[in-house]
């Protein structure tokens, strides 16, 4: 099922095919939305005036924002600080996709879930969706509660400027990069466990895959370890990486691996390079 809500019509954008002119600036794919004639308001100054003086963002990287969609896979212990860091920058657009249901186990780290979530049954989707428009009223979700499938990921995703991966499975991660790399949109990959997480940007053509990454999948478990803390710096990375991308400001993680063990506070920038075989970029 999927549900929109939001903003007017004004906000819809249509995606456009690749060409060789790039609306973003030179660090950020051709999927980016065209940059179109406005200004912000003068509410929109004042919400958004401390991110505006940011060296090198302004009004036009706010506009590209306000333009933007970004499509956020798995709406749990990444998804929801992403979505509500994202929601805060001014994100013109979100699509949300999860076809679970808010657990009580899920609350030590899924902050758009509440207790009233789970005693009312209520999709992630949409318990989610109501929250974000809280923060803000001019953003625009689409909710979508259907389990990603090869059959159903072009429908799903097509949308999206940039997806994030926050995903628990790698069959679901695998899955997201072929049509990521096939569509040539960026992505922002995040895992956690424990107190340990890792973050990379993907962008297709000009950097490794997921599959170059991690040929192979990790074995399967069940109740892995997690401290809630260690989610939302990792998703609210997530969230700066995509909001890098649609803006062009600062450097993203392309081509690196960042790996942090927040239990001694030790962090590791890993190069990582394409593989020549892998069965899904090497084309």
């Amino acid at each position: 099922m999927t549900i929109i809500r939001g903003r007017s019509s004004t906000y819809l954008f249509e995606r456009r095919k690749e060409t060789k002119e790039s609306f973003f600036r030179p660090s950020v794919n051709s999927h980016a939305i065209p940059m179109s004639p406005g200004k912000l308001t003068e509410m929109e100054k004042e919400r958004y005036k401390r991110q505006l003086l940011i060296k090198g963002f302004g009004q036009k990287a706010q506009l590209s924002l306000a333009r933007s969609t970004v499509g956020v896979l798995g709406v749990g212990g990444l998804g929801s600080p992403a979505c509500m860091y994202l929601t805060a920058a001014g994100v013109g657009r979100l699509i949300l996709i999860d076809d679970q249901i808010p657990e009580v186990s899920n609350l030590n780290r899924q902050v758009l879930h509440w207790e009233r979530d789970v005693s009312s049954g209520r999709e992630k989707v949409e318990s989610a969706a109501w929250k974000l428009k809280e923060m803000n009223s001019d953003l625009e979700i689409v909710e979508i509660s259907e389990r990603v499938t090869k059959k159903n990921l072009s429908a799903v995703l097509k949308d999206a400027d940039v997806m994030l991966d926050c995903t628990d499975n790698f069959e679901t991660r695998y899955l997201l990069n072929r049509f990521c790399v096939e569509e040539k949109v960026p992505f922002v990959h995040a895992a956690v466990e424990g107190m340990c997480g890792q973050i990379t940007t993907i962008v297709p053509g000009k950097t490794p895959c997921l599959r170059c990454l991690f040929p192979r999948p990790p074995p399967k478990r069940q109740d892995i370890a997690i401290l809630g803390a260690t989610a939302g710096v990792f998703g609210a990375m997530q969230a700066t990486e995509a909001i890098k991308l649609i803006t062009g400001v600062g450097e993203t993680l392309r081509s690196k691996l960042l790996v942090g063990d927040l239990s001694c506070n030790t962090w590791d920038v890993i190069e990582v390079s394409r593989d020549k075989g892998c069965p899904v970029c090497r084309r």
